[in-house]
């Protein structure tokens, strides 16, 4: 029995991503133009195989699609780690200041309008005090605080984009099948 898999093995989402991302990288160093890129990624977003995904890169050299479940030994090796925005830190990670304000910003809010309502609002400026907290707290998170915002969203759309083209693609193949 081999370690490579089998050209038959159907593909995922995930796969059609990662050739899709390869496929742009060729793009970007000038090996394909935009009319070669637009037909090829149609094409990655039609195929339903490990075969047809390897077709579409046998006259490209690395970097290739990779496909999660092939064993180690055979995976293409992972890209060099490139600086970015570190990942967010969990609730268990935060450092005690930041477990500081987590715990009271809620309590400063509560605070704040007790103290409003009971003095019937003349207190109002009180008010700056849990948003000053809060304002803090955020710049010690970051913009990353939640990890799935901006990623999701982006890859719906990456989706049904793909989805998009895959359908052209079909109908336009069925149009010359006529």
């Amino acid at each position: 029995m081999t370690d490579v898999p089998s050209p038959q093995l159907r593909i995922s989402d995930q796969n059609r991503e990662s050739a899709l991302s390869a496929l742009g990288e060729h793009m970007t160093a000038g090996r394909i133009d935009i009319d070669e890129y637009g037909e090829r990624s149609a094409r990655i977003t039609a195929a339903k195989t490990r075969g047809e995904l390897v077709a579409i890169f046998a006259d490209l050299p690395a970097p290739h699609p990779r496909y999660e479940d092939v064993p180690q030994a055979v995976a293409a090796p992972e890209p060099a780690a490139t600086p970015g925005p570190a990942r967010p830190r969990t609730p268990d990670q935060w450092s005690p200041p930041q477990r500081f304000v987590a715990a009271i910003v809620p309590l400063t809010w509560i605070a704040a309008i007790v103290l409003i309502a009971a003095v019937s609002g003349a207190l109002w400026p009180v008010i700056f005090v849990p948003i000053g907290l809060t304002v803090f707290g955020k710049s010690m998170w970051g913009h990353d605080w939640n990890p799935n915002h901006d990623h999701r969203d982006r890859h719906l759309r990456d989706r049904e984009r793909r989805r998009e083209l895959r359908d052209s693609y079909r109908d336009h193949r069925r149009g010359l099948d006529r």
